[in-house]
């Protein structure tokens, strides 16, 4: 696929299911920029073209967001492909947890979604071009003990993709959504081998998905023009 001449804001991109997604993009041509809570680490700059750019905000802080697209803009000619997959996960059964750890987690993944979301989606409507792809994941479509606000957070980014994709499409912007299932990360590695067969029992397919799997639906979703508005689960049969 060839994406040369494509602007790609890939959100919590220094990492991961993220970092994944960016090489991607970059192997396919397209210019990405790269995004972090923190300023991009030079060792991970060096892995991409040489046109790449970095962004750093708080996704969950309106201003941090407005203030780093603001400075984006003035060095690239507006976003045509953006993939909104920072997030954050703080786990515990929900007769624990604290509404503040609730909220944390929901402003980060769900609102931090719209903030970095609303002000490129303007720029997209006028310029009457543009994709969004924003990772959700299973867990928000078929819940999971311990995480109420992670599934309540992407079941939100499932409505709000749905939702952007009909307000989009009379100007041509595509809106889909990833919900991935279990993918090998630091978290996988650190589980006991019996903890993995426990796991594993209830995905039909028998194995982790990785990041590049992900990475590949997004390239799918940024090439396909007929399909908007879909949550395309990448999760070996888990959500069947």
């Amino acid at each position: 696929m060839d994406l040369a001449g494509k602007n790609v804001l890939i959100t919590g991109s220094t990492r991961g299911i993220g970092l994944a997604i960016a090489k991607a993009f970059d192997e396919a041509g397209a210019r990405v920029i790269l995004h972090g809570r923190s300023a991009v680490k030079p060792e991970v700059m060096a892995e991409f073209s040489e046109d790449t750019l970095a962004i750093t905000a708080d996704i969950a802080d309106e201003n941090s967001v407005n203030d780093a697209l603001t400075g984006l803009l003035e060095e690239v000619d507006g976003i045509d492909i953006l993939v909104n997959n920072a997030g954050i996960v703080d786990d515990k059964l929900a007769m624990g947890m604290k509404p503040s750890e609730f909220a944390n987690v929901v402003n980060t993944n769900l609102n931090g979604t719209f903030n970095v979301t609303q002000p490129l989606f303007k720029k997209m409507l006028r310029a009457r071009s543009g994709n969004i792809i924003n990772i959700a994941s299973v867990v928000g479509l078929m819940g999971n003990v311990g995480q109420a606000n992670y599934a309540a957070s992407k079941a939100g980014i499932v409505g709000l993709t749905k939702t952007l994709a009909k307000e989009g499409a009379m100007r041509s912007i595509r809106v889909n959504a990833i919900a991935p299932g279990m993918i090998v990360s630091d978290m996988t590695d650190a589980l006991s081998d019996k903890v993995k067969e426990q796991v594993l029992e209830a995905v039909p397919l028998k194995r982790f998905g990785n990041a590049a799997e992900i990475a590949q639906t997004a390239l799918f979703l940024a090439q396909n023009d007929y399909i908007t508005g879909q949550t395309i689960t990448v999760d070996g049969g888990l959500y069947i």
